[in-house]
């Protein structure tokens, strides 16, 4: 699993200061003070710094201690353990595998299956509702997926298109399974920023949404939008039906004769893999700012 590494600014940047006290200076939350130790919810404790999966809430058991307690972690190879000597006693800490973010200590006095008790702080957490995890397309909407470069100003696009009922920026085309934004930049992964969309074609069609597409960026430099350059900024349209590839070849061939650019058209038009939707900090990033646009 690859490391993220980031500065202790851009740590501070993305948390709050009690996540950050947490997860970054291995503090320790007040017990019954934390959002998650009283949560029976159906659902999947993520890493709050990562967002990696840590705990799924079937493992959530009551240890009457004051703070969310499990009794094994989603896969062993998500979280790892040191051996903590501080405070004057030895304890085994455990931190994410993937951003070593501080979760809590693990205790030999769990339940059966591991006797195993994971006691985590929930600031260093971010639930996941199952319903949400699980939740496909609306009944009645449909799915679109594209990538015109840096996912941001993109999707502040789509969102203002009426008829667009939800978007969300994320990974598709690449290898590898769950991946980090750090893991797309590195530019091993074969991901491409891309911005997934559903949308009710009773009130907007694909055709509409693959114009706006054409308009966001430019098609005809491969690997590159302004000056963010890498294989995840490439132009490509991942089409989920027999009839959106249609229309996407349509439009392209399309806008190739109508002699708008000089240089040959490089997007890119493949069947739509698995989406991996971006960390929440990527989500609606320029509407959380009161931008409207990426400033280049």
């Amino acid at each position: 699993m690859q490391k993220i590494i980031k500065s202790d600014e851009e740590w501070k940047k993305q948390l709050t200061d009690e996540q950050y006290r947490i997860t970054r200076g291995k503090g320790t939350e007040r017990a019954f003070c934390g959002v998650f130790y009283d949560n029976h919810k159906d659902g999947t404790y993520h890493c709050i710094c990562c967002d990696l999966p840590l705990f799924a809430s079937g493992a959530k058991f009551d240890s009457g201690t004051g703070w969310p307690s499990f009794f094994q972690p989603v896969a062993k190879e998500n979280v790892e353990t040191i051996t903590d000597s501080s405070h004057g006693m030895t304890r085994t800490e455990i931190v994410c595998a993937r951003c070593d973010a501080h979760l809590g200590h693990v205790f030999n006095d769990g339940p059966r299956p591991t006797g195993l008790r994971y006691c985590l702080n929930s600031a260093s957490l971010k639930f996941v509702d199952a319903k949400k995890e699980n939740a496909g397309v609306q009944a009645g909407l449909a799915q679109a997926s594209f990538g015109a470069g840096c996912f941001w100003g993109v999707e502040a696009a789509f969102r203002a298109v009426p008829g667009v009922r939800e978007t969300a920026v994320g990974y598709q085309g690449g290898k590898l399974k769950n991946p980090t934004y750090e893991d797309v930049c590195s530019g091993q992964t074969g991901h491409a920023e891309v911005v997934h969309v559903e949308f009710d074609p009773s009130e907007v069609t694909y055709d509409k949404l693959l114009d706006l597409f054409w308009e966001e960026h430019d098609p005809t430099t491969p690997n590159r939008q302004g000056p963010d350059v890498g294989t995840q900024y490439r132009s490509v349209i991942f089409y989920y039906t027999p009839a959106q590839k249609t229309a996407a070849e349509n439009s392209k061939a399309k806008l190739e004769a109508s002699g708008r650019f000089k240089r040959p058209i490089v997007t890119q038009i493949l069947p739509a893999p698995d989406f991996y939707r971006a960390e929440e900090y990527h989500q609606r990033y320029l509407e959380k700012r009161g931008q409207r646009s990426c400033a280049i």
